[in-house]
């Protein structure tokens, strides 16, 4: 029966309802559906009241006496013929005729319904089928318990139902890209969306970002465009996109990153790029070709350039830990030598585990002859700035956030990556000096070095030099440079402020780092453009080249005395930890902030 509301029919909205207005409209279907459902149960019981009663079924013919059918007496005959009806003759059957047509049978009367026994009437009951009793009155279910009805109720009108999809979106609360505005010009085609979305992907992937990066850039790229129901996984090397929306087709799309470069600046464009998608001035044609410029353009600054700000780099740091002039200056040579084994390695592309021995390998030989042909130099302290560009730390601050940011297997990859790149320096230093051993070169003693002081203001001086031609091999923004250089300086500052307090110089340095990673993050907002761009280069004066090289050297040759050379070692891979995780920590700090700032700035543009 109808209960006389068509599926049109609505429900009000009550004063209390839920704003989500996915579960608003879940509660007011449920309520019109258990309306409908007791009208119609209220209907089936006026009816069954008011209907006529079924007479009883007629008696069938086995229920009949047995004097209505006479029987035959035994060894009769069946008659051939019709018996024959009172006043009619009967016609003779001529040979050869054909026989009469049979009457008709009669038509018989379409059966009832059989009434049901007591046994059925439970059977129904329990049920829940209608059928009929065996009185002919249909026969409803019991009444539903309206208590267990009120649970399902609230089961199924849940505040937060486990079925109920979570708005992807809400991951950048918090980031520079929080509270995107969706393009209402934007193209209908989401699987271009897609593609474009994996290739900005793919290029922050090769410039060195970490994968949270990625994958809000990726998010609030596809939300301003139009895509909100998109899912991102980021796995190691790979990218999977997935758009599901809630009416439409759906899409999967996969992409693998197989290369990386020292492309700093490419990355900021590439970050003022998804900024201004975020903003809602960027249509996604415009993208496209905005990010195939950035990819198609060269670097900032030339090889020779790179060269130079390797061996300048290496020089200021040789000074800066108490070298001699002419150990910066063999520090410079030997630095600018290695511009050559990195562009041929990367034309036969040779894997970077044996391109980084060959430079360190180069490093060390160099400094370990000029010692042996009596130079008054310290190849320790040589050797020590000329290994710290080669040290990966760019790849330990992006593993680290990648595994404190919920991306185990991406951090656990680049920490492997890391761990090789730090393998393959000890590589070579280990081959350099087992070579100049055998070719009889003087034993080195790397217990006391002797340093020279120099005033406060000279190594102030030295460490934003060394930090602005640190960011140079990077390939950073020429606008970012000096940025770099003023983070790094007040990081020394704080430095010497922690180490004057007392603190010990194992933990100085992840103070200092996370000052660097704090104050990179707001600088970095203000010039639009990624934290690691200026975070990374600011914090390569902290990284403990000298105790690299001393650990090493006892692993080699002090083989009495191996396990302090193992424990010195392991301090340093600790201090390296330690400064990667005060950089992430600096940035965590200052996320809330940026956020709050975010969100105003982008109130007040939709204001004006």
């Amino acid at each position: 029966m109808s209960s006389g509301k068509g599926p049109e029919a609505t429900t009000p909205a009550s004063p209390g309802e839920d704003p989500n207005p996915q579960v608003s409209s879940i509660r007011r279907v449920q309520t019109r559906e258990m309306i409908n459902i007791a009208q119609a149960l209220k209907d089936a019981a006026a009816h069954a009241q008011n209907a006529p009663r079924i007479p009883d079924a007629a008696p069938r013919k086995t229920d009949m006496p047995a004097a209505a059918f006479p029987l035959a007496p035994v060894g009769a005959k069946p008659a051939d013929k019709q018996p024959a009806r009172p006043g009619i003759k009967p016609v003779a059957k001529r040979p050869g005729s054909p026989r009469p047509p049979k009457p008709p049978k009669p038509v018989r009367p379409a059966r009832s319904q059989r009434p049901t026994t007591l046994a059925q009437d439970a059977i129904n009951a329990k049920t829940g089928l209608v059928g009929v009793t065996h009185s002919g009155a249909p026969a409803l279910p019991p009444r539903v318990n309206p208590i267990a009805k009120r649970m399902i109720s609230r089961l199924l009108a849940s505040d937060s139902p486990p079925t109920q999809a979570i708005d992807i979106v809400e991951k950048l609360r918090g980031t520079p890209y929080a509270n995107p505005k969706v393009n209402a010009t934007q193209d209908a085609s989401a699987r271009k969306t897609l593609e474009f979305a994996l290739d900005l992907a793919e290029s922050m992937f090769r410039y060195g970002a970490g994968s949270l990066e990625v994958e809000t850039s990726v998010i609030a790229v596809t939300a301003a465009l139009g895509l909100r129901h998109t899912d991102v996984d980021i796995t190691n090397q790979s990218i999977h996109l997935n758009f599901s929306p809630p009416e439409g087709e759906s899409f999967s799309m996969l992409r693998v990153v197989r290369s990386w470069t020292n492309n700093f600046a490419g990355l900021a464009q590439v970050h003022q790029l998804v900024s201004d998608i975020v903003s809602g001035g960027v249509t996604r044609q415009q993208s496209v070709d905005r990010l195939k410029e950035i990819s198609r353009k060269p670097r900032p600054f030339p090889r020779w350039m790179v060269a130079t700000a390797t061996g300048l780099f290496a020089a200021c740091f040789v000074i800066f830990i108490g070298g001699s002039l002419l150990g910066a200056a063999l520090a410079f040579v030997s630095s600018v030598a290695l511009g050559p084994v990195a562009k041929y390695a990367a034309r036969w592309r040779v894997p970077e585990f044996f391109a980084i021995a060959t430079s360190s390998f180069i490093v060390t030989a160099i400094a370990v002859l000029f010692h042996a042909l009596r130079a008054p130099i310290d190849p320790a302290l040589v050797v020590a700035g000329g290994i710290l560009l080669l040290l990966p730390s760019a790849r330990f601050v992006s593993a680290l956030q990648d595994a404190i940011n919920g991306f185990p297997v991406t951090a656990a990859g680049r920490f492997f990556s890391a761990a090789l790149t730090y393998a393959a320096i000890l590589t070579g230093i280990m081959a350099a000096l087992v070579s100049a051993a055998m070719l009889g070169a003087p034993k080195l003693d790397v217990s006391v070095i002797d340093t020279i002081s120099y005033p406060g203001w000279l190594l102030a001086a030295l460490v934003v030099v060394a930090v602005i031609a640190g960011a140079v091999t990077e390939q950073s923004d020429p606008k970012l440079l000096l940025p770099t250089g003023a983070i790094a300086l007040m990081g020394y500052l704080i430095l010497l402020g922690i180490q004057a307090l007392g603190v010990g110089d194992r933990a100085s340095p992840a103070v200092a780092a996370t000052f660097i990673g704090l104050a990179g993050r707001w600088v970095a907002y203000k010039l639009r453009a990624p934290q690691l761009v200026l975070a990374a280069p600011a914090i390569v004066f902290l990284l403990p080249g000298l105790m690299i090289f001393r650990s090493m050297y006892g692993i080699v040759f002090n083989v009495d005395d191996m396990s302090g050379a193992m424990v010195q070692m392991f301090t340093a891979f600790t201090i390296m930890m330690a400064i990667a995780g005060g950089v992430v920590f600096g940035d965590t700090i200052a996320r809330p902030l940026i956020g709050a700032e975010v969100l105003a700035e982008r109130r007040n543009i939709r204001r004006r």
